[in-house]
């Protein structure tokens, strides 16, 4: 691994605040160059108070802190996307349509939320795509996570007009794609009880993907284990600075800028100290746009280049990949993505 990777830290307060153009400027290049150069990025002065990050912290220990029958209570059926996914019961590297290690083999364990039909009047769910959520009975739980949920959200659609500007289009162009969007969040634990593994195997933590939608906004402890892919093929360890938050691009992003932006190819190794997997927590908040809404690439790009993808609705393009990691159904759609990891160096 080259010792010169870098993940940009981008400092959005100025977009927090509602500062001066200049200085939301100023911030809009950085963001064009980290997601030209890297599609990683690390953001400070995003204005999640820490007594949101620290409240989704315990609600996720309290969860997943229960004996492993207790959380399969609440486990749903794959294609509905929330509820408890056990450990084991996912391959993530499938919906790139890579062969895992292991069928089924990430370890991780994840409790799902999401937009839901009813957060939007007015709009009828024709896909499938905005279940209710199901909410476990652990004290505190739902509180502290919609608390958190409604900050990641804040920061994604910050984000997203940061882009916009970033690309040199008006921002109404994404505002009309994500009035009611596919948001979920995602709380990973990534724990074995000991002697549940056998070390020197090939573990694997979460497989290698590419995320689905606009852009993910991480929370994650300060854990080793997050590995992202560069420009050189090798994979590089990532752990955020003490109170940032990890963005990272999904294939929405790529597609809507033709791959002048990355989307990003990310995995999670187990650490193992002394024998034991350390303990790492993460909650990723995924940002995905209206379900039947079109992706296609921007007018402004095709004017210098020839369409690298096909126009795919949304639901289209996550219920492909929902295939992979959750049913085990190889996606036969993601061929530029699958490239990329086929020629990395494991």
């Amino acid at each position: 691994m080259s010792e010169s990777f870098d993940v940009p830290t981008v400092d959005i307060s100025a977009y927090v605040t509602d500062a001066s153009d200049e200085s939301k400027a100023a911030v809009a290049r950085a963001l064009d160059e980290a997601c030209r150069t890297v599609g990683f990025i690390q953001i400070v002065g995003h204005g999640v108070p820490t007594a949101v990050t620290d409240g989704l912290a315990q609600a996720m220990d309290d969860f997943f802190g229960q004996e492993l029958e207790a959380k399969k209570a609440w486990k749903r059926p794959a294609k509905e996307n929330r509820g408890y996914s056990p450990p084991k019961s996912e391959s993530l590297s499938y919906s790139l349509g890579v062969d895992p290690v292991t069928r089924m083999n990430d370890f991780f364990e994840a409790f799902n939320i999401g937009s839901s039909e009813a957060d939007f009047p007015g709009f009828v769910d024709a896909t499938g795509d905005y279940a209710a959520n199901t909410w476990p009975d652990t004290p505190g739980f739902e509180e502290r996570v919609t608390t958190y949920f409604a900050e990641a959200r804040r920061v994604a659609y910050t984000l997203q007009d940061a882009f916009a500007d970033a690309l040199g289009i008006d921002r109404a162009v994404f505002g009309a794609v994500s009035d009611h969007p596919i948001n979920v969040l995602r709380m990973n634990n990534y724990a074995l009880p000991p002697g549940s593994i056998e070390l020197g195997a090939d573990l694997t933590g979460m497989g290698e993907h590419t995320d689905y939608g606009m852009v993910t906004v991480l929370w994650a402890d300060r854990v080793e284990g997050l590995q992202v892919l560069g420009r050189d093929g090798g994979w590089h360890d990532v752990m955020p600075a003490e109170g940032a938050l990890l963005i990272n691009l999904g294939d929405i992003a790529a597609r809507v800028t033709n791959d002048e932006w990355m989307s990003t190819l990310h995995r999670v190794k187990p650490p193992i100290v002394n024998g034991t997997i350390k303990r790492r927590r993460s909650a990723a908040f995924f940002h995905d746009w209206n379900a039947d809404s079109v992706i296609h690439t921007l007018p402004s790009i095709l004017e210098h280049s020839e369409p690298l993808y096909a126009p795919v609705t949304v639901a289209e393009h996550v219920q492909a990949k929902l295939r992979g990691s959750r049913a085990g159904v190889k996606n036969t759609a993601a061929e530029r993505e699958q490239a990329r990891v086929t020629s990395a160096a494991r």
